[in-house]
């Protein structure tokens, strides 16, 4: 029988973006090591989950995998909610990819709570002789809406461990910083919590 591995704190977050542009391969590169150059269209979502160390704490990230097909938004716009933030991915081989950014940007932003995190990611750089978006559009992309970036390959491995690694520490960071502001809180306002308890 497996055991759960102990971790501090569950995080939630979410890929979103064009369909074919790779986020299904991210994932699983992500969770298994392992890429597919056939991987079937995601139906819906799909799921998928590691322990990360940051800061000397383990931080479970589930990763959920939506679908990029406009039939599909119904059923992810749900998946925004209590999301702590999401990975918005495009293909620098794909104009089209990149153009959709402000829509999916508009959509995180309308659906995820006010504190989720986004990370802009620019998948497929394996594929430089291809590439149509220059890595300095991306950033400044990803830069305009406060957003983290980095270009990745879920073919080759690229800056795949590192783009969550990134995203869980900055969820991590902000987390904190509203741990630290509500302990301050309780502390200048010893009876608020009493009050809280109470009702």
């Amino acid at each position: 029988m497996e055991f759960e591995e102990h971790f501090d704190y569950p995080f939630k977050a979410i890929l979103i973006g064009n369909s074919a542009v790779g986020k299904t391969n991210i994932l699983s590169r992500f969770h298994k090591n392992e890429f597919s150059l056939n991987t079937q269209t995601t139906i819906g979502v799909e799921f998928g989950s590691r322990i990360l160390e940051i800061k000397g704490k383990k931080i479970q990230l589930k990763v959920w995998d939506t679908a990029g097909q406009e039939i599909f938004r119904s059923i992810t716009q749900s998946y925004y909610r209590g999301s702590n933030g999401a990975f918005i991915v495009y293909d620098i081989t794909n104009e089209d990819s990149f153009n959709e950014l402000e829509n999916w940007i508009v959509e995180f932003q309308k659906n995820a709570q006010e504190s989720a995190v986004p990370m802009i990611i620019g998948n497929k750089c394996d594929l430089e002789k291809d590439r149509k978006i220059p890595k300095e559009k991306g950033e400044k992309f990803a830069k305009k809406n406060k957003a983290l970036f980095m270009e990745t390959s879920a073919k080759d491995g690229t800056n795949i461990e590192e783009v969550f690694q990134m995203l869980a520490t900055e969820i991590l960071n902000v987390f904190e910083n509203k741990q630290q502001k509500k302990d301050n809180i309780n502390i200048n306002n010893p009876h608020s919590e009493k009050r809280r308890s109470c009702c």
